[in-house]
């Protein structure tokens, strides 16, 4: 009997390895190294088949994109993220977590594009009737889409090269497999090779395919990180399963930008799209309560409006609390150390908790401001006027500095009935509101103060 044989590949960046390690010697992750078997007498005989895309070598100047054209989804939304439709010859992948909405958002793009385009819709995870069912509940209903139940990838390559349809959808990665790899389905040879021959796939036929990707519990696309660098762009779904609002974010985007994103709301007729995601995040404001101050951070070209909540409670224990949700720990501990040194805010005998309402997670520095002056509201427990609004960012020094994007926020804002703003002293020359009063401040003392001022 032939000796199997088996290597150990790192499940992060793909390094493989003759013996495991408890730590990659690549990337340095730990226990990520999983074992694989391997049939090298057969590897060598066996060939994966690749679509044959040679060309040989032109100018750079003589390639002619005029009749570059975007399939476009029907939700505006999706094709913001995107960059304005779905490139075609382009391999997309969305990630998110379980029960997210990832196989929904896919059955209603063939709904909106099943009257103009072929579509072909692998499941590897669901049989026909069960698609069926849940295309009936959405809605979907016409010819052009056509449903295939199947896992081995080379008889969905053939499939496609035979039909050529116009746009292809693969639910999910993790279930296809090689019949020419030993190992199991959703390991990490299986989805990078798989990935790999789709790839191929897409750029000889100009087929654009879209791939859902599961997630590990660390919120990653699971399987190797190379999985992400052979895509063209990677989508993720965020939002608690808890509460009906979804957020569509771009980590890579080839062609367009990744600071877009996308916010959806689940139904039972499927996602719907929140053409005014600064109301759905600010609706349901408390009235007169302390630690409550409203950000304006930019999402790509779109100002977004958010409620910043804090609570600053007296602590029990030696060492107070520090917790924050969709904000930046490290950033939230940096902030409470510049109202101590700097505005003579005290912290240090408090447990202090920050929110972002909404599920949404900010990082931008532009929202310090906003998140100083919802500790201090708190803190002294005086409630911030409702029809104020602030942005800034905040140095080390105590210093507020500038930001970017500086009257788009205003614009937004004045929009929302927000008559009173708070806002860095250095992009108070540049900007201008008909609606509201600006206040440009130089320090976080100076903030708080002219946030209570009539």
């Amino acid at each position: 009997m032939a000796k199997i044989k088996s290597v150990y590949i790192c499940s992060q960046c793909g390094y493989e390895s003759p013996k495991w390690y408890g730590k990659c010697p690549s990337c340095n992750e730990w226990n990520t190294m999983n074992e694989e078997i391997v049939d090298k007498s057969s590897s060598t005989v066996q060939k994966t088949k690749r679509v044959s895309t040679y060309t040989r070598p032109v100018s750079i100047n003589s390639i002619d994109t005029t009749d570059e054209q975007r399939y476009f989804t029907g939700s505006k939304e999706l094709d913001r993220v995107l960059g304005g439709g779905i490139v075609k010859g382009s391999l997309v992948l969305l990630g998110g977590d379980p029960g997210i909405g990832k196989s929904t958002i896919l059955l209603q793009i063939c709904n909106n594009l099943g009257n103009e385009l072929k579509i072909l819709y692998v499941s590897g995870e669901e049989s026909r009737r069960q698609l069926k069912l849940r295309a009936e509940r959405l809605g979907v209903n016409n010819e052009n889409t056509f449903i295939m139940t199947e896992t081995d990838i080379e008889v969905i390559v053939e499939e496609i090269k035979t039909e050529k349809p116009d746009l292809v959808m693969i639910d999910s990665i993790q279930t296809m497999n090689l019949s020419a790899l030993n190992s199991s389905p959703g390991s990490v040879t299986q989805v990078r090779e798989c990935t790999n021959l789709l790839m191929h796939t897409s750029k000889g036929l100009d087929i654009p395919i879209i791939v859902v990707g599961h997630v590990n519990k660390e919120g990653s696309i699971a399987g190797p990180k190379v999985l992400e660098h052979i895509v063209d762009a990677v989508l993720y779904f965020e939002g608690d399963k808890q509460m009906s609002y979804r957020i569509l974010r771009a980590v890579k985007n080839r062609y367009g930008s990744t600071n877009e994103i996308g916010v959806f709301q689940m139904t039972d007729k499927g996602l719907t799209e929140v053409e005014n995601p600064s109301m759905m995040l600010l609706s349901g404001r408390p009235h007169n309560v302390s630690g409550s101050c409203v950000a304006c951070t930019m999402e790509g070209t779109r100002p977004l409006l958010a409620e910043i909540q804090a609570l600053v409670s007296t602590s029990g224990y030696g060492n107070p609390r520090r917790m924050s949700t969709g904000y930046d720990y490290n950033r939230l501990a940096l902030i409470i150390a510049v109202l101590e040194k700097r505005a003579g805010y005290y912290f240090s005998n408090s447990d202090t908790y920050v929110n972002i309402v909404g599920g949404l997670r900010l990082d931008e520095p532009a929202i310090d401001l906003s998140v100083a002056i919802s500790l201090i509201s708190s803190l002294k427990d005086v409630p911030i006027p409702e029809n104020a609004l602030a942005f800034g960012e905040i140095g080390l020094g105590g210093e507020i500095r500038s930001v970017a994007n500086a009257q788009a926020r205003i614009n937004e804002a004045s929009r929302l009935g927000f008559t009173k703003i708070i806002l860095p002293y250095h992009n108070l020359k540049n900007v201008s509101s008909d609606t509201a009063t600006l206040y440009g401040v130089k320090n976080v003392r100076e903030a708080f103060e002219a946030m209570l001022d009539e």
